[in-house]
């Protein structure tokens, strides 16, 4: 029997469970498809925490954005009652005149961001558990902080639950065929119907639109806990989030919260794959460890202890590493949101709410024109 909505999301992720959020806060019907259940950790919000920075290396231009995304992170947190960020600052750290540096002052300074420009020495005087060359300056953005990403998932589930909408878990997409004005969606148990189709499914994306041609390509990236040499040093109510731009790899790190260990993963790098044969065991590849302990080795010495947990993610990395924000180029009714490239989970909230205002033919609250597909062709 053919269920009827007004709008189907198809992946339930971070940027499907936003946008289902308010699209069932709009009063539409609406049903949430995902082959997994929300959340999950075979995409890519798994993983406990997620970086939010104001002072952007990838480009100013997402400046705007954040604030927003932070906005209504916090705006979900009054509605939900639950913490879901943490406020640690973050430092950006790298050769002093450097692109990356560059790059995080021209996004301060243009957009008045509270920013503190320090020393090597500096940072090492502050924060003892860091050593860096002479020649590093760092960037520290004092909103910065942390999501806690599964919690951010499953809030923005449940809420939507709360709003009407439906979620059908563990259920894999098998069709979806569009006429001019309705988009059928087949898995194995159900056939669902809508006037609009809203596609967020991370490195799926591409091959659930395949006329689309969407330029994603998934890789896979791993980050791993590590038990502190010297207690203290890490501890989430006094060390910040860190970035290294170093000259064997860009690097992230997260303080010691909730005694789990100091989180370190590298942003470049991985192997292409595909979401279907992607080796989902950290280790499997020598530079899995090898790579984050070179960063701890070099930079946060007293991090380097014993590996706690490892993990394997994957991103849905786009050509230029901006989104893709669009609507597909034959059927207008369906929306697609991918390429993320690894630094999309702040903007869920954001993304989220333009995904339900395009869905409803709403004016945007912000332009999407630099993420469109077109700039591809």
């Amino acid at each position: 029997m053919e269920k009827v909505f007004d709008v189907i999301v198809v992946g339930g992720g971070s940027m499907g469970a936003a946008a289902a959020y308010y699209l069932a806060k709009a009063n539409q019907r609406v049903a949430v498809i995902d082959r997994e259940t929300v959340p999950n950790d075979q995409g890519s919000h798994h993983g406990q925490t997620r970086m939010l920075r104001f002072g952007y290396s990838e480009g100013e231009s997402y400046v705007p954005l954040v604030q927003s995304a932070y906005r209504l992170w916090r705006e979900l947190e009054r509605e939900s009652g639950q913490t879901l960020y943490i406020h640690t600052g973050a430092l950006l750290m790298g050769e002093e005149g450097s692109d990356f540096i560059d790059k995080v002052m021209f996004s301060s300074t243009t957009h008045d961001l509270p920013h503190e420009w320090m020393s090597a020495n500096e940072i090492m005087t502050r924060w003892p558990g860091l050593n860096l060359p002479e020649n590093y300056v760092g960037v520290l953005d004092t909103m910065a902080g942390f999501l806690l990403s599964e919690e951010c998932v499953r809030v923005y589930k449940e809420l939507a639950e709360n709003h009407g909408a439906i979620f059908y878990e563990q259920e894999q997409v098998m069709e979806i065929n569009a006429d001019e004005n309705q988009v059928q969606v087949t898995t194995a148990h159900h056939t669902l119907q809508a006037s609009r189709l809203v596609v967020t499914a991370g490195a799926w994306t591409h091959e659930l639109l395949p006329t689309a041609q969407l330029p994603i390509k998934p890789v896979r990236k791993t980050f791993g806990w590590f038990q502190p040499k010297q207690e203290g040093l890490y501890e989430s109510t006094h060390f910040p989030c860190v970035v290294f731009d170093t000259t064997f790899g860009l690097y992230y790190g997260f303080p010691d919260y909730q005694g789990k260990g100091f989180k370190l993963g590298r942003h470049d790098g991985g192997q292409k794959t595909t979401p279907d044969q992607l080796n989902r065991t950290f280790g499997a590849h020598i530079e899995d460890e090898r790579e984050l302990r070179q960063l701890l080795n070099e930079f946060v010495p007293e991090a380097a202890g014993s590996l706690v947990k490892g993990g394997v993610c994957i991103y849905d990395q786009s050509p230029d590493e901006d989104f893709i924000l669009d609507r597909h180029p034959t059927h207008s009714h369906i929306i697609f949101a991918g390429g993320f490239s690894g630094h999309g989970f702040k903007f869920a909230s954001v993304v989220g709410k333009i995904l339900s205002e395009m869905a409803l033919d709403q004016p945007l609250s912000h332009s999407i024109d630099s993420f469109k597909l077109s700039r591809f062709k």
